[in-house]
């Protein structure tokens, strides 16, 4: 079964299931903040193990399941667990949930993770402004998806500005300070060392995780807005004395997630509408 094919099988599995509820945004939850996705107005449940062929979370912290309801009173549906491309997926099985999402109706991605900061420290909160993908392959690779976008597709404005925009207003709305930034994704699961941290930096990168840009790169691609927020759970290794550890990463991110989680509700709210 080709990637397409396995797309379709994937969504021909659920699209009943979900019935007439369409959402309008879908929101990846990064590690950490999976619990958002229990505080919302639930319709219904999508365990990943329960569709045939989809690709399974395998990491601490990613429950593996899709949650569709309402945040305010925006329709959404909720990765409560992404699939990173370390787990020893294939890239077109990384993306397929994002292809997914905007095949049952999603208009906007909105993207979060929990990452290394460059720039930032731990516990700040950071508006991805554009990114870096040299480092993993192109999701677009292989044949087309006619029906999604063009084969050479421009990225020269990956994450909307006006979306950008509504999420800044919502983040001075509930009293958060959202820095701004340029995310690099690297293939993991190992830790960047110090001198890859500092190549990071040179390159123009405020922050560093394994993950998000590859799923911002399909959604353009099919032709989504976009937006995302980086949780800075930790120094990028190097800027710290401190071994790195995902028990680390967790932590930071638990601790900052009661925060975090307010930030995405409220600018879930303020997107819904434009």
């Amino acid at each position: 079964m080709n990637a397409k094919e396995k797309l379709y099988s994937c969504y021909n599995s659920v699209k009943d299931k979900v019935g007439e509820f369409t959402p309008k945004i879908a929101l990846v939850l990064g590690s950490g903040l999976g619990a958002l996705a229990d505080e919302i107005d639930v319709v219904t449940t999508l365990d990943y193990s329960d569709i045939d062929g989809f690709p399974q979370s395998t990491v601490q912290g990613h429950k593996g399941r899709f949650v569709l309801g309402h945040i305010g009173e925006v329709h959404v549906i909720i990765m409560q667990g992404r699939v990173h491309f370390y787990e020893g997926y294939s890239m077109s099985d990384t993306v397929l949930p994002i292809r997914l999402m905007k095949l049952l109706g999603a208009e906007i991605l909105f993207l979060t993770n929990a990452a290394g900061g460059i720039s930032y420290g731990a516990g700040e909160f950071m508006l991805i402004t554009d990114h870096i993908s040299t480092f993993v392959e192109s999701p677009l690779i292989g044949a087309n998806f006619d029906e999604f976008g063009v084969r050479f597709p421009d990225m020269s404005a990956v994450y909307d500005k006006e979306l950008n925009s509504r999420v800044c207003k919502a983040a001075e709305s509930v009293d958060v300070s959202l820095r701004e930034g340029v995310y690099i994704q690297t293939t993991g699961p190992n830790f960047e060392t110090p001198a890859e941290v500092r190549m990071l930096r040179t390159l123009g990168g405020d922050a560093v995780g394994m993950s998000t840009a590859c799923e911002a790169i399909v959604a353009n691609h099919a032709g989504m807005r976009v937006c995302g927020i980086s949780c800075i759970a930790n120094l990028a290794c190097g800027l710290s004395d401190n071994p790195l550890t995902h028990d680390e990463v967790m932590e930071a991110a638990d601790k900052s997630a009661p925060m975090f989680k307010k930030l995405i509700k409220r600018a879930i709210e303020v997107i819904g509408n434009a």
